[in-house]
């Protein structure tokens, strides 16, 4: 047993750690200070709580280690593969004979390695030749992906290296929380700080916002749902005070009197009475961001955006917003500035770049694109005609479950929608009104509970394989023990599952064969890995994709030499302000927002299972301002009704003035009657489908009933 090195198995930052095996199911943990790009450490030989603590995740004890198939009784009993793949494929095809083939529906997840997001995608399409797949990356950074395409003709989160942040005078986090969800990241942003330039658009006071203290920075606390309108207001002021790079537009944009038309409304006493941050405190915020630029001969101008900014019914435009902010300001594409999006997910950006999205296919191409369907195709050995269209988004998937003309069986693998997803009460009847659920997991988290058959899987330590960080550097996944029980990898399911139906297409179990599959079909595509090799990973390389060539060093850095459009100029996209779809009224008149907590991860399934983490934060609670509290008759840990149109839940209160005093907030990590997506609204932005977590209107009052959770 030797040490092996490997990365964290939580978020995009993939913290590198080395493994010890202490026995054939236990690790211990050590991190690893790996060189990002040009003596960069990404993490810098740190970990946060979740990292320290993962190895407990492999030995929990309910760890599914046999498939489970639902009885006669209506229980879920152990079963060999056998009996659950035979089982699940002739559901399958009696399924599809009868309705069709898009009635079976694959949902994927941005946790899954590049080579099962790639299988999963290959599988729908070749074994099922459905066009219903896709997967909760919709949910994560979908639209900074529409945004950053439309604007750039690519989508990558950080088009440079992370460490590039650490010569930076100011840096601009809009919706992001980097403080709790990837603590080691912080550490990049100290030169900001220490110029006085971190800038924060968020509505609570959190950790992060809280690094603006003692004039480190700005803290912009927006109303929620009006990033959107700061932005512009930013915009307005850089514009029209004369501090743009007015060259750089010239020469790098298609359109920049369509950036002065689209913010020259928004003056910043306009934008406070829409966001509530003082005017003067927008023209400061602005001058900061224009005093740093290259163009002033600044040290540098980073924007961020996160969550807090794309999960919204609008958020491909709040984003577009920062882009055109960025582009006035002439950052993107200049060494120590530009934009960037902070992917959540551990393999968020490579989940979605190989085929597991509703539109897309292996190495960023579109499914809509004969040139792209005939280069797959001949890869996977089919005929291009053969290959589905575009598919259902994923609220749209899930809506349509089980409805006339919907899917009758879901395949769920690397997803907890039981959690994750908006509208809760509504996902629940959906999966309810399924002919057949089945779901790949490593523990019966609340949707592998209602599952008819449960498949256990492999997880981080326990298989090899590719991750791509949140740079766009594809990093190795290396097993350090072997799996227990009879689990398998994703990829047995798949390749069990496709012999059985038939499927004259091969599909490996073998890692490494399918990231070779993955090489060649990503070749020529916007994420072009076919020239990375996992000896080139191993052997110390820093490879960002695209690396299209065997000898290519990789491209840490994008938009040097132009833009990936075909005019080559950054495409300004005019956007304009827009409430929340479900916003105030005289029955609901505060905002609910949803977002993470520092120990705990996604839909909790892991975390939660993690004494130490689960001890810390061991149950849901709402923040409330004291003002509003003591109005309202609420005490700090006593409980608190929340009402929207979707539902209700009591919870304690957390009596905080970190947070505004028209907001609550509900950390998402909890399930069952613990879960605030029963509450949250699933109206959809337009072009990236992203469901609106972010703000709905929420009736507040005291509970004299104790803490029951969630009712209709």
């Amino acid at each position: 047993m030797t040490a092996v090195p490997t990365h964290c198995p939580y978020c995009a930052l993939q913290c590198a750690t080395t493994l010890h095996p202490v026995d054939r199911v236990q690790v211990s943990v050590q991190p690893r200070a790996i060189q990002a790009f040009e003596g960069g450490p990404t993490n810098r030989g740190g970990l946060c709580r979740k990292g320290w603590t993962a190895p407990e995740v492999l030995t929990v004890p309910d760890r599914l280690t046999t498939p489970l198939m639902r009885n006669a009784a209506g229980n879920l009993v152990a079963a060999s593969w056998d009996e659950a793949l035979d089982f699940v494929a002739d559901r399958i095809r009696s399924l599809q004979a009868s309705y069709g083939s898009d009635s079976v529906a694959v949902f994927g997840g941005g946790g899954l390695t590049n080579e099962k997001a790639y299988a999963l995608g290959k599988f729908a399409r070749v074994a099922l030749r459905t066009a219903n797949v896709d997967y909760n990356g919709r949910f994560c950074m979908s639209s900074a992906a529409a945004a950053t395409n439309r604007a750039f003709g690519i989508d990558r989160g950080l088009p440079f290296p992370l460490a590039d942040l650490g010569g930076a005078g100011v840096v601009l986090l809009v919706g992001s929380n980097l403080a709790e969800t990837m603590p080691p990241a912080v550490a990049h942003l100290q030169s900001a700080r220490d110029a006085g330039g971190l800038l924060v658009v968020d509505p609570r006071r959190t950790a992060t916002a809280g690094l603006t203290a003692d004039d480190a920075g700005i803290h912009l606390q927006a109303t929620p749902g009006t990033d959107l309108a700061l932005v512009l207001a930013l915009t307005h002021v850089v514009l029209q005070e004369g501090l743009a790079d007015t060259a750089y537009l010239s020469e790098r944009t298609d359109d920049p009197e369509g950036l002065f038309r689209s913010t020259a409304a928004w003056w910043p006493e306009r934008a406070e009475r829409v966001t509530g941050v003082p005017a003067a405190t927008i023209r400061r915020a602005a001058r900061v961001l224009a005093a740093a630029a290259p163009v002033h001969g600044g040290d540098g101008v980073f924007i961020l955006t996160g969550r807090g900014a794309e999960q919204h019914s609008k958020g491909t435009d709040t984003v577009t917003a920062c882009i055109n902010l960025a582009l006035a300001l002439g950052l993107p594409g200049r060494l120590g500035s530009g934009y960037g999006c902070i992917t959540g997910q551990g393999n968020g950006q490579g989940g979605r770049e190989h085929g597991q999205k509703a539109d897309q296919l292996p190495g960023y191409r579109s499914i809509s694109d004969p040139a792209a369907r005939a280069h797959v195709a001949r890869v996977w050995g089919v005929d291009p005609e053969d290959l589905p269209g575009p598919g259902k988004s994923a609220v749209e998937l899930i809506n349509a479950l089980g409805t006339a003309g919907g899917p009758r069986a879901l395949l769920v693998h690397g997803s907890n929608l039981l959690v994750s997803a908006p509208r809760l009460a509504s996902v629940r009847e959906r999966l309810a009104a399924l002919d057949l659920l089945v779901v790949a997991d490593v523990v019966p988290s609340e949707t592998a509970l209602l599952a008819d058959v449960v498949f256990p899987v492999t997880q981080w330590a326990e298989e090899e394989g590719t991750m791509t960080s949140l740079e766009g550097r594809v990093l190795r996944r290396q097993a350090a023990i072997a799996p227990p029980g009879e689990v398998r990898s994703d990829l047995a399911v798949f390749a069990g599952l496709a012999s059985r139906l038939g499927c004259g297409a091969a599909f490996s179990t073998d890692p490494a064969e399918v990231f070779e599959e993955l090489r060649l079909a990503s070749a020529g595509g916007k994420a072009d890995y076919s020239g990375i090799t996992w000896e080139r990973i191993d052997a110390g390389e820093a490879l960002f994709w695209p690396v299209p060539s065997p000898g290519h060093p990789g491209t840490p850095r994008l938009f040097a030499d132009g833009f990936s459009t075909p005019d080559g100029r950054a495409h300004v996209v005019a956007v304009d302000h827009r409430p929340v779809a479900d916003d105030l009224h005289a029955a609901a008149p505060m905002y609910l927002v949803t977002g993470r907590l520092l120990q705990h991860y996604q839909s909790g399934a892991q975390t939660r299972r993690v004494p130490e983490l689960a001890a810390a934060e061991p149950e849901v609670f709402a923040e409330i301002h004291p003002r509003v509290a003591a109005q309202l008759g609420i005490a700090d840990g006593r409980p608190m009704r929340l009402r929207t149109a979707r539902g209700s839940m009591v919870l304690p209160a957390r009596v905080t003035a970190d947070v505004r005093p028209d907001t609550v907030f509900v950390p998402f990590h909890f399930g069952g009657s613990e879960a605030v997506n029963e509450l949250t609204n699933d109206a959809l932005d337009p072009v990236s489908r992203m469901p609106e977590f972010k703000a709905c209107a929420v009736e507040v009052s005291a509970a004299s009933l104790p803490v029951t959770g969630v009712s209709a």
